[in-house]
């Protein structure tokens, strides 16, 4: 087997090694990805001379384990997706993935759960109370207040505070807190994206 032969069964293995640990990833995305990492190293193995096995290693020792960049390009992908959808669900899950490899995203994660789970609940309030009078925001005790959302028979034992203005109200707050928790998750992952630049190729 010749050196030539050998540099690039190499990069093929490494290749064929990333390519896997990207599946999910859309298959357009993955072949640009991968087309433009083999540019990168054929380019620099061959950067001031000639090809060899011994640079083929160099390039690819720094570039890492191919399933560790597969992971890091997985989770850039699907955080641009995020950012140009802007779609809470598609946010979520950009955002899942990203706290798979770091302890912010895990806590964006946490803060935009919770400001969606909130959010949606006054919309979903809002939007249920003419068909269901249970629906509202109730005082229960001298500190303790309940969203009763009316997807069971259970009747709550207190004072309801909104009434009807629960419709305006809910709109409101649940649109609101929705469009803020988007607007700090498109944020933090901007700002994640801006200062984890991958290695791409140059």
């Amino acid at each position: 087997m010749t050196i030539a032969s050998q540099s690039q069964q190499k990069i093929d293995s490494y290749l064929d090694r990333l390519r896997q640990g990207l599946r999910g990833v859309r298959e357009e995305d993955t072949r640009d990805i991968v087309e433009e990492l083999r540019s990168h190293i054929v380019e620099k193995a061959a950067d001031g001379g000639e090809m060899t096995a011994a640079r083929i290693e160099s390039v690819l020792a720094q570039l890492g384990s191919p399933e560790e960049l597969a992971s890091q390009f997985a989770t850039d992908n699907l955080l641009a997706r995020a950012q140009s959808s802007r779609a809470p669900w598609t946010i979520l899950r950009g955002v899942f993935r990203w706290a798979k490899i770091s302890v912010s995203g895990f806590l964006v994660l946490i803060i935009s759960t919770v400001g969606y789970m909130i959010g949606g609940s006054f919309f979903l309030a809002a939007l249920l109370k003419p068909l269901n009078p249970k629906v509202g925001l109730w005082k229960i005790g001298p500190h303790a207040y309940s969203l009763a959302l009316g997807m069971t028979d259970h009747r709550m034992h207190g004072h309801e505070l909104l009434g009807w203005f629960l419709i305006p109200v809910g709109l409101c707050v649940g649109g609101g807190t929705i469009m803020l928790t988007s607007h700090f998750a498109l944020w933090s992952i901007r700002r994640f994206r801006e200062e984890h630049r991958l290695r791409q190729p140059s």
